[in-house]
């Protein structure tokens, strides 16, 4: 065959199967969409390379199988209220003005006509349903508000979220070792009673969506299903065995710089940052391998609990046509900076795990570096969806990088913590802007944030640029819920 006749003969065979559709992009309209929230959880996942102890089996096939790693993935609150809340609506923090978890977004005023994820897909044929923590939860008059409203189906949480082991008191609310000064009520850990994970809560929430996947036809419209795991929320209660997987010897802690804060000063030259009490406190009792060796046995626990839910999921009729998108809601310090826990505006907060498996579209073992907000992932779902764009949402869909994961994308994006506290990261420079002081770092020779270039003159086109996407006005603060935290009002004895 001369050469023209074969070039002939490949373009008649490109345009057959373009015409049967053998080369046309998997269509990804009506697919279900399995929405997996993770409480509290850092990038200690062996497929984010945030520690190199941590077993992750489950999220590294995950991985392997499709499920692509968003490894620059930010949330746009370093707290689980406003950051649920954000994301679920699709709205920013200084927008809405629920800056806290005090703040339930029902009672917002620019939040009531917002529908959210769940909503928005109900609305337009899905049949919503939910179990574990998705929303934050709030107290009401009557009972616990945990966005039932929001599902046409929903399913508390049952189990156990800390059975205690058999020498620690039966309410598990005093810590362990008290005299010793470094266990407390809200930052407690141990094993739990026995070494079976089959009695904790979250194990029975994947457990029950596996039946769903393998018992349900959903009435024939496809499902949005939204799970919410808690662990590794504190108290870091799990069976033994998952300790044991970290043997103390053999734990290696992150890296830490003794003046990390001197370079962190208001204007008027006064630090803004002091040593934080909790690292303070595990660091008089030599106490930082028992920390993260806890935190380390309940990432391994959430690992198995999502082996089964995925198991079940790929055993079923969706196997093949269902968004799985798991997400963290904020990062979490395990020593890094002298810290420990969420909430300020660092990378160790402000960064969380993203992973979005799409049938036939995202490729195995695949890592995409572009800059993506949890906000983002409303108008992400939606557009994969073939549903309309919803306009009150803030975040850009990102499903051509879903698509095309090598394209550049690295607009700036915003994280918020508390009214008027901002951080502008581009992928390479993270800039932090709050009353009295600001922050500049460099990733690329920094990645630690050791270093603090705001008042460098190297710096000053950079931070311009940066400062130009920090919100000019900030919505004031919503109302406080009136009840005490997760509690509903007592009612009165008649």
């Amino acid at each position: 065959m001369n050469k023209q006749l074969l070039n002939m003969s490949v373009i008649m065979l490109l345009f057959t199967l373009c015409t049967t559709g053998a080369l046309q992009a998997k269509s990804t309209k009506d697919m279900n969409v399995l929405f997996i929230a993770i409480d509290d959880l850092n990038d200690w996942i062996g497929c984010f390379e945030g520690n190199p102890q941590i077993k992750t089996p489950n999220f590294d096939k995950f991985n392997a199988n499709g499920g692509m790693v968003m490894f620059d993935a930010h949330c746009s609150s370093t707290v689980c209220g406003p950051s649920r809340s954000s994301l679920l609506t699709g709205k920013h923090c200084y927008k809405t003005g629920v800056y806290g978890n005090t703040t339930n977004l029902k009672d917002a005023p620019k939040m009531k006509d917002v529908l959210t994820i769940p909503e928005y897909f109900s609305q337009h044929g899905y049949h919503s349903l939910s179990k574990g923590k998705i929303f934050h939860k709030h107290g009401t008059a009557d009972k616990l508000d945990e966005g039932q409203w929001a599902f046409d189906e929903w399913h508390p949480a049952s189990g156990y979220a800390a059975p205690i082991n058999k020498q620690r008191p039966a309410n598990g609310i005093k810590p362990l070792d008290h005299e010793k000064g470094y266990h407390r009520t809200g930052f407690d850990w141990g094993p739990t009673v026995g070494n079976d994970e089959t009695k904790m809560k979250d194990y029975n929430t994947v457990k029950w969506a596996s039946e769903q996947f393998n018992t349900r036809d959903f009435d024939g419209k496809p499902f949005f299903m939204a799970l919410g795991i808690s662990k590794p929320h504190l108290p870091w209660y799990v069976p033994q065995k998952y300790f044991d997987m970290y043997p103390l010897d053999k734990i290696q802690l992150p890296k830490t710089l003794a003046n990390d804060r001197d370079d962190i000063v208001s204007d008027k030259g006064k630090p803004l940052y002091h040593l934080s009490t909790t690292w303070e406190r595990f660091e008089k009792a030599d106490k930082h391998k028992e920390v993260v060796q806890a935190y380390m046995a309940n990432v391994s626990f959430v690992d198995d609990c999502l082996g089964v839910l995925l198991e079940g999921l790929n055993k079923s009729k969706y196997a093949d046509n269902t968004i799985v998108i798991l997400w963290g809601d904020h990062g979490w310090h395990l020593g890094e900076k002298q810290r420990y826990g969420k909430t300020l505006l660092w990378q160790e907060s402000a960064r969380v795990p993203m992973m979005i498996k799409v049938p036939g579209v995202t490729p195995k073992s695949k890592r995409c570096n572009g800059v993506v907000n949890l906000i983002d992932m409303y108008p992400t779902l939606a557009d994969l969806c073939g549903l309309p764009p919803y306009s009150e949402n803030d975040g850009r869909s990102f499903a051509d990088l879903i698509r095309n994961p090598d394209m550049k994308w690295n607009k700036p994006t915003l994280t918020t913590y508390g009214m008027g506290n901002h951080r502008i990261y581009d992928g390479r420079y993270s800039y932090i802007n709050y009353k009295g002081g600001e922050e500049l770092y460099d990733h690329k020779t920094d990645p630690m944030e050791w270093t603090n270039q705001a008042r460098n003159p190297e710096f000053a086109s950079i931070k311009k640029s940066l400062q130009a996407f920090v919100p000019k006005t900030n919505e004031p603060m919503s109302p406080i819920n009136k009840f005490n935290g997760n509690k509903t009002a007592k009612k009165k004895k008649k």
